[in-house]
């Protein structure tokens, strides 16, 4: 992937709050695997998951694809 935003926002948020990706996987109902994946830019959250990241972090899913500040 050539832009990976949304997973360098994952890694920030997820940094910021001080939580493994095991504990952000258990919140988000996936495996630690699947958000290594995304950090990395492997993959990238399906819109279901890019609501569910969006709630747990109370950020917009704009801010999650790089569209917003906030």
């Amino acid at each position: 992937m050539k832009n990976n935003r949304i997973g360098k926002t994952i890694k920030e948020l997820r940094c910021e709050q001080k939580i493994s990706q095991r504990e952000l996987g258990v919140k988000l109902g996936v495996c630690n695997q699947t958000i290594s994946f995304w950090e990395g830019g492997q993959r990238e959250p399906d819109l279901d998951a890019v609501v569910k990241i969006a709630e747990y972090f109370k950020v917009s899913a704009d801010y999650l694809l790089g569209l917003d500040d906030f």
